[in-house]
């Protein structure tokens, strides 16, 4: 019925399928494609209800909506579905899962010249900071390290399924770079009872002598010592921000460093667009074989785009 293009009779038998063999995904897989093709926002609508369990109770994983959504060009809605479905995936664990699928709504977003919600960049730009600490472990480059993993810290209800590895990370990068105060109050967080029987064993001796050896004066955020200028109104801004406090724009982060972008001496990736500071770009292609670290493809750093008005990049999405 589907090739003969009787949609709506191709739509009804697909749904009866999903709802009673074992096949349930491909026959909604197929039903979103009869829908796609129909243009028919009245079956689009049966589709939605039944996905959104709607008919029988039971909503369907939300990677369908997202799909029915794309592959109608609805992208506002794909987006919100998107956000969905990448809070499930790091409900799991699967950070990069979820870093991949945001940042490929971010681009579709971009390329029809739609806004991008700040949540949409403020968890791309946190998952971004998360898998670019192993990167810069990897260069020997720890105090970058241990400021990325204390915005990880910071935001840690949003890595569940890896609190206690997270903390114990940035207790040690914290540490071995003088960041002794941010040492100490996530060494107490860790030693509190639900997390501190999860500890690695290895790390246990060393978490309590941290504890047990408090740093003397405020606690201030050693997380915000350095600044640079915000690249829009020019006030001095600690690098891992991405709002600006003076004029309150979201900026982009640099996708080498995970710091907020300037606005000199800065070039894109000529794959995924992606602005960074040019210098620390080409470091770490020597680390990641040449791949970009936001989109993964293989560049050269000979074709790194050099961006003389970071400001379109800045209002990108907005």
């Amino acid at each position: 019925y589907f090739l003969g293009k009787e949609y709506s009779k191709a739509l009804k038998l697909l749904l009866k399928a999903a709802s009673v063999g074992n096949e349930e995904n491909t026959a909604l897989s197929l039903a979103i494609d009869c829908v796609a093709s129909a243009g028919d926002e009245k079956l689009s609508n049966v589709l939605i209800e039944y996905l959104l369990g709607e008919s029988d109770g039971v909503p369907k994983d939300p990677k369908l909506l997202f799909r029915l959504y794309m592959a109608k060009r609805q992208f506002k809605e794909a987006a919100k579905a998107a956000m969905i479905i990448a809070n499930q995936e790091q409900i799991a664990g699967n950070y990069r899962s979820a870093h991949d699928l945001l940042f490929s709504m971010y681009q579709e977003l971009k390329r029809n010249h739609l806004a991008i919600a700040t949540d949409m960049k403020v968890t791309l730009a946190l998952l971004h900071r998360y898998t670019l600490v192993r990167v810069h472990v990897k260069r020997g480059n720890h105090l970058l390290a241990a400021k990325l993993l204390l915005q990880v810290a910071k935001n840690i209800s949003q890595f569940p399924s890896h609190v206690v590895p997270i903390l114990t990370s940035t207790v040690i990068e914290c540490h071995r770079t003088g960041l002794r105060k941010s040492a100490f109050e996530y060494a107490v967080m860790l030693m509190r009872s639900e997390h501190r029987s999860q500890i690695d064993a290895k790390y246990i001796k060393k978490i309590e002598s941290i504890v047990r050896k408090a740093p003397r004066g405020p606690m201030e955020d050693e997380g915000e010592q350095e600044s640079s200028p915000c690249p829009v109104c020019e006030t001095p801004l600690p690098n891992m921000h991405i709002v600006c406090g003076q004029c309150k724009t979201t900026l982009p982060i640099c996708l080498a460093t995970g710091q907020h972008i300037v606005r000199d001496d800065v070039a894109a990736c000529p794959e995924c667009d992606f602005p960074a500071m040019k210098v620390e770009f080409i470091k770490i292609l020597e680390t990641t074989n040449n791949q970009c670290a936001m989109c993964g493809e293989e560049i050269d750093a000979g074709r790194l785009i050099d961006i003389d008005d970071i400001h379109p990049y800045i209002n990108a999405g907005t």
